[in-house]
């Protein structure tokens, strides 16, 4: 039988080996890097040095701490935003969906200055909150309103799909054994949703954790206050310490990488897509 009988296009062969060929030279395009930046951080004992430095520490717990705080504004009030765009059409709903996931496709500097301009000295409420004795610049705060500026975007993104792709018939037969509305929302809608709920928040915390332009354009540097361990690997660049650079930015993305098999393993990943 010959190959087009088979339904086997000739040449396909040869096709394939070359797309498995392209394929393999641009994953190790994004892999070498990676691996090349851990390995040397590994093999010349600098990423030990680093886990064990103060700045590097306190800028971790920095991080931790912030991330988990910007986390739970997040969820706090983005998963009601998400709600009403999953299950809500309304005059303006489109632009609010573009708003939403405008600060993905925003470059994060004009992030910072957007909520410079906004919460900075002179900026529109600013001045106001100046007046109250209130100061957001350059402080902690201002960290934890950049991480959430930046990352809520993708926890509402995967709670709008998750919500949306509930099934309705099973809330309205909740409803017809006479669940009440926040019964129906924590023990039907919540758990059919998990999976999507869950890859978001993965996702919206690895945001917040890699967060460097709009921090540093909001919040500064400051060590102990406003330094998160992004902004450790541009301090240590830019102060020559290419060895303590290297290590911190491994840092990042060992943690990077413990997210991304954390929501592979748990399945979460179908939700993103």
């Amino acid at each position: 039988m010959t190959a087009s009988r088979r339904g086997v296009r000739p040449g396909s062969g040869r096709g394939e080996r070359s797309l498995a060929s392209l394929a393999g030279l641009f994953g190790l395009f994004l892999a070498l890097p990676i691996v090349t930046l851990v390995g040397r951080a590994v093999i010349d004992g600098s990423l030990l040095r680093a886990a064990a430095a103060p700045a590097v520490l306190d800028a971790l717990l920095l991080s931790l701490g912030t991330t988990a705080i910007s986390l739970a504004i997040t969820v706090a009030l983005g998963l009601p935003l998400a709600f009403v765009l999953a299950r809500r059409r309304f005059a303006g709903s489109r632009w609010l969906e573009a708003i939403v996931d405008l600060p993905i496709v925003l470059p994060p500097s004009v992030a910072g200055l957007a909520l410079l301009l906004l919460l900075g000295r002179r900026g529109l409420l600013g001045e106001p909150l100046g007046v109250l004795g209130l100061s957001v610049p350059f402080t902690t705060l201002a960290v934890i309103l950049a991480q959430t500026f930046v990352s809520a975007p993708f926890f509402i993104r995967a709670a709008r799909a998750g919500l949306a792709a509930v099934d309705r018939d099973l809330e309205d037969a909740a409803r017809a054994d006479g669940a009440s509305e926040g019964q129906l929302f924590r023990h039907v809608t919540i758990p059919m949703a998990s999976a999507a709920l869950a890859a978001g928040l993965v996702m919206c915390w690895a945001r917040s954790l890699g967060e460097f332009g709009a921090t540093i354009m909001f919040a500064g540097n400051i060590a102990g206050r406003t330094q998160t361990l992004p902004l450790v690997v541009y301090g240590a660049f830019q102060g020559g310490d290419l060895d303590g650079s290297i290590a911190a930015a491994a840092i990042l993305v060992l943690a990077a990488i413990g997210v991304l098999v954390a929501v592979r393993a748990f399945g979460w990943g179908r939700a993103l897509g």
